[in-house]
């Protein structure tokens, strides 16, 4: 009598089952559809937001694989298979690998920092992690900085952020400081007033802020002036190089002297007596 009603109930829950399979397969196929659909609007509205391609990206992935494992969960559970356990085994998995990688994710962390603060960008001068450079690439978990001498520096991102950086390029503009020297006998309101048609000669140099010049030190044997004009980021360099040739030309063609260390040697000999 019991296996007839059990053969009795095959049909019914073969149906049922076969129900139940079909569902799965349209929770599967459909959920995945959706979650493309979701993560490209997401995308979109990122964009629309100018947050940052890499950010954008990561975070794109991200939430198109977290939409993914809910719906294969609820395909799952549809077929009356427990997904408690998968959940768990999920959570472990995630947590052993945070302590695993926990230097990564600190690298993860910062690099979402600095993409959302921009401290800098692509193509800026830079010091930052105690390297000198230009701003290359700026990755999730490193950055590329280009130093004066063409070395290529990956630096973990963390590195980064925690310590003190120098944007030289956020401005526009930078100031050099140049120290000369003139002879204590040279006039000192000619000395000011060649150095400032030497300045004022190189269109490079800008107006706004005027540059400075000013006595710095009254050395051993000269007195050492502080020249600061402003320039565009991008002129800083070439500038810097030939700034001391052009001050140069202009002291020798009015007759400034430029001193050398000297030290006056006095010999005093004494009587002696016999």
């Amino acid at each position: 009598m019991d296996m007839e009603k059990i053969w009795a109930a095959v049909p019914t829950l073969s149906l049922q089952y076969f129900l139940n399979v079909v569902a799965a397969v349209l929770i599967f196929y459909i959920g995945r559809w959706a979650a493309g659909r979701v993560t490209d609007l997401f995308e979109k509205f990122l964009s629309r937001q100018r947050v940052e391609p890499t950010l954008t990206k990561f975070i794109v992935n991200l939430s198109y694989y977290a939409l993914w494992i809910f719906v294969l969960l609820a395909a799952l559970g549809r077929l009356g298979i427990q997904t408690a356990s998968f959940v768990a085994v999920l959570g472990a998995a995630g947590l052993a690998v945070g302590l695993a990688l926990q230097g990564s994710l600190s690298n993860f962390a910062a690099g979402v920092l600095i993409i959302i603060f921009r401290p800098f960008k692509v193509g800026d001068a830079v010091t930052a992690g105690g390297i000198t450079g230009t701003i290359d690439a700026i990755q999730i978990f490193d950055t590329v900085i280009i130093t004066p001498n063409h070395v290529k520096i990956i630096l973990p991102n963390s590195k980064i952020t925690g310590d003190a950086i120098q944007n030289f390029t956020a401005l526009g503009r930078r100031r050099l400081e140049v120290v000369v020297g003139v002879s204590y006998a040279d006039d000192l309101k000619k000395v000011r007033r060649v150095l400032e048609e030497t300045l004022a000669t190189d269109s490079r140099i800008l107006k706004d802020p005027a540059p400075v010049i000013g006595v710095k030190e009254l050395a051993e044997s000269s007195v050492n002036l502080v020249v600061c004009p402003t320039v565009k980021t991008a002129d800083f360099g070439p500038v810097s190089l030939d700034i001391f040739e052009r001050i140069k030309e202009a002291f020798d063609r009015n007759g400034i002297t430029i001193p050398f260390p000297q030290r006056e040697v006095r010999l005093f000999q004494e009587a002696v007596s016999k």
